[in-house]
């Protein structure tokens, strides 16, 4: 039996189309089950209480529940190779943290994962703003007087951090290396506060979340925030960059996917995670975070892990730092 060239091409045409149909059908009805996302920290801290309220407002807006999976360990690489290693149909997400994934990639050596080619960005959630505190022991109130205290005494000066490689930790280098200063680095495994209340470090560079409390009772002073912009939470305390131009340093926060997750999921999660961040309620809880909603495509999350992943780098390769 022989087709007519046109009967045939039609026949040809249509079940070249049919692909994309099943892949527009396929996101259309996504999800049909619940969704995990993924973070590599235990419960209670920033990203955790992000996840969740990401999770919450997704299972109201698709009609299926998401629920966070706490995998900590590894400075968040075992959950990180949880997702790597997941069936790349949107049913396993990953809670990215520039801490983590962005640091990692040059921390460790010798990952079973690489983060940029193994997993695919799918939308930026926002940006949690660090500050600068020093003990009131410290004659400097401002980041001149700082720099200047800390060339006179070099070595002298000790900053804590969460632990080597840590945001507390290479925020601290990037402003060593940019504004020439020798200060001395001290990683806690437990918490530093107790230590920073009473003197024995006299530097932090950490989450206004964390230490704004302490900034309003007068037990620490803010120098500077650590973001490109001032930030609402405390509005009249300048940025280090107004000081040592170039100087920014942020955590931000988003949502990954296995490599290979059909582009129509991506692209549905990533719309109705910025229709999430667009609402009010979540905009006011966020700032209590003092995190700053991030919309963008996957495309422009895509280059933003790129360019922080080679800016870190350079900052862990030059300041020699290993993972713990």
């Amino acid at each position: 039996m022989k087709f007519p060239r046109r009967r045939f091409l039609y026949l040809a045409a249509s079940a070249a189309a049919l692909p994309a149909a099943l892949r527009v059908a396929r996101a259309q009805t996504y999800p049909t089950r619940p969704v995990r996302i993924i973070l590599g920290f235990a419960a209670g801290n920033a990203s955790d209480i992000i996840a969740r309220l990401l999770a919450q407002s997704l299972s109201e807006r698709l009609g299926q529940q998401f629920i966070v999976e706490n995998r900590p360990g590894a400075s968040s690489n075992i959950g990180t190779e949880v997702v790597v290693r997941a069936a790349p149909d949107g049913y396993t997400l990953l809670m990215e943290v520039m801490t983590s994934n962005a640091i990692n990639a040059t921390l460790y050596d010798n990952l079973n994962f690489n983060f940029i080619r193994d997993i695919a960005p799918v939308a930026s959630i926002g940006v949690g703003s660090y500050v600068m505190v020093v003990n009131p022991s410290v004659p400097a109130k401002t980041v001149p007087e700082f720099i200047a205290y800390a060339k006179a005494n070099p070595g002298k000066i000790n900053y804590a951090s969460t632990g080597s490689g840590g945001a507390t930790h290479i925020f601290g280098e990037l402003f060593k290396m940019m504004a020439g200063v020798d200060l001395l680095h001290v990683p806690y495994r437990g918490s530093f506060m107790p230590d920073l209340l009473g003197g024995q470090v006299q530097v932090v560079f950490g989450p206004i979340s964390q230490l704004i409390e302490h900034i309003r009772t007068g037990k620490l002073r803010a120098l500077a925030v650590t973001t490109a912009m001032r930030q609402p939470a405390l509005p009249d305390i300048p940025t280090v960059a107004e000081t040592v131009p170039g100087y920014e340093a942020s955590v931000w926060y988003g949502v990954g996917a296995p490599k290979n997750t059909p582009a129509e999921i991506i692209e549905k999660l990533n719309t109705e995670i910025d229709a999430a961040l667009a609402d009010a309620a979540m905009k006011a809880r966020f700032a209590e975070l003092a995190c700053t909603p991030l919309p963008m495509t996957a495309a422009e999350f895509g280059k933003l892990i790129a360019d922080e992943t080679e800016k870190w780098g350079k900052v862990i390769r030059e300041s020699n730092i290993k993972a713990e």
